[in-house]
């Protein structure tokens, strides 16, 4: 089945590149049965996807279970995938079976996988690399034959870095990875599908269809969009019911756009994507590093005011003792042990009397801030990784790689 087949079959709708791309990832991968993780914000229709691998595979005749991960409870989640015998818990009256035995044979689609608990990830490693499951309350081992397609709107890798996720896990899933962009990356698809939308809800309510002007085009084309195209069909909905006006121009439409205008920033591209991957936390570090500079340089302002005040009732010159204090003081103050901080008095006459003033000069290199932050964080908690980790909002994986990276002495 080719790429337009699919289209019209499932009634995606759309011509973006990106789009096209993912629906031709599935078309080429359903035949076969590997694993499946679909990447996507929520909105993008990506319940559809497995639907389509499903259908074009050779488990079509046999059962398709969707699960939402995120809304089951975590105390029952593990009896919904696997079944549970007869009193191996309260209010087990009876077994049950699990998904997984249900599905045998079959496909199952795991939405929201991100939100499992860690307990059950490993039981779902299990049935990805054997085969095996036990249903709670058992110890009998047992067979299952399912296809398994995960998706989430969540960044697995962030996920990972946080002991949220467990990497092998990440790794069986994602043998073959789909991504399904978000709305403000299909720009040439707002319309046709605001279009499609506004003719399915006048057949639906059995009155007129709405109809954009030019400049109500180009408001939806700049929006964010971060509902994406769930978001976009409510809001074609809304103003099909409410407006009597069937013309709707932009000061119309705005009204229905929440945040219009502090949404409408600029896209982050996919190819520009991979690369805001490295480690978001690393970020965090720095962010960390200035705050507790602007700190140690208002203490610093203190001590420097105090010696400069006492140094004018004495001469009309800083000392060379007085500015080796100063210097003392701010390098302890901020823990520098290279003394990459210095600081020098510069002397300005203006009308005959005599101002002081300090100059400060610092390293502006966010790796020595970095590699300071860390060597503070081992210090405060004595070597102690994980602590040291928290307290610096990384993961103990992370702060072993900078550790060798930068050569820390610890």
């Amino acid at each position: 089945m080719e790429v337009q087949e699919i289209k019209q079959r499932f009634g995606i709708i759309g011509s973006s590149q990106l789009l096209e791309r993912a629906i031709d990832i599935a078309r080429q991968v359903a035949p076969t049965d590997l694993n499946v993780l679909i990447n996507g914000e929520s909105g993008t229709g990506k319940e559809v996807f497995p639907q389509i691998i499903h259908q074009n595979s050779v488990r079509k005749h046999g059962q398709y279970i969707a699960v939402n991960c995120g809304a089951i409870p975590e105390g029952t989640i593990d009896s919904e995938l696997f079944g549970h015998e007869k009193g191996s818990f309260t209010g087990a009256h009876e077994a049950r079976k699990g998904y997984f035995e249900v599905a045998n044979g079959g496909t199952i689609f795991l939405d929201e996988v991100g939100e499992l608990p860690l307990s059950t990830q490993a039981r779902l490693l299990r049935v990805l690399e054997a085969g095996e499951y036990i249903k709670v309350g058992s110890s009998k081992v047992q067979k299952t034959d399912v296809r398994v397609i995960a998706a989430t709107n969540v960044n697995v890798l962030q996920a990972i870095e946080r002991g949220k996720f467990r990497e092998d896990l990440y790794y069986r899933l994602n043998t073959v990875p789909i991504y399904l962009p978000p709305l403000r990356e299909r720009k040439e698809d707002i319309t046709l599908l605001c279009r499609k939308f506004a003719s399915d809800f006048a057949a639906k309510y059995r009155m007129p269809v709405i109809k954009l002007t030019t400049d109500a085009e180009q408001v939806l084309m700049n929006y964010y969009w971060p509902g994406n195209v769930r978001q976009l069909k409510n809001i074609t909905e809304q103003i099909s019911i409410i407006e009597k006006n069937r013309e709707i121009n932009a000061d119309i439409l705005l009204t229905y756009l929440p945040n219009y205008g502090s949404s409408n920033l600029p896209v982050l591209k996919r190819s520009d994507a991979g690369q805001s991957n490295i480690d978001i936390n690393e970020r965090d570090i720095f962010y960390k590093v200035m705050v507790d500079m602007k700190k140690d340089l208002n203490d610093m302002k203190k001590v420097v005011h105090d010696i400069v005040i006492a140094s004018q009732g004495q001469s009309n010159s800083v000392s060379n003792d007085d500015m080796q204090i100063v210097n003392r003081l701010y390098n302890d103050s901020i823990h520098d042990p290279d003394n990459s901080l210095t600081i020098h008095p510069v002397i300005q006459k203006n009308n005959g009397s005599i101002n002081k003033t300090i100059e400060v000069e610092e390293s502006l290199s966010l790796q020595d801030k970095e590699v300071d932050m860390i060597k503070r964080a081992l210090k405060k908690h004595k070597g102690k990784r994980k602590y040291a980790a928290q307290e610096l909002g990384i993961s103990e994986r992370t702060l072993y790689r900078k550790i060798n990276e930068y050569k820390i002495a610890e």
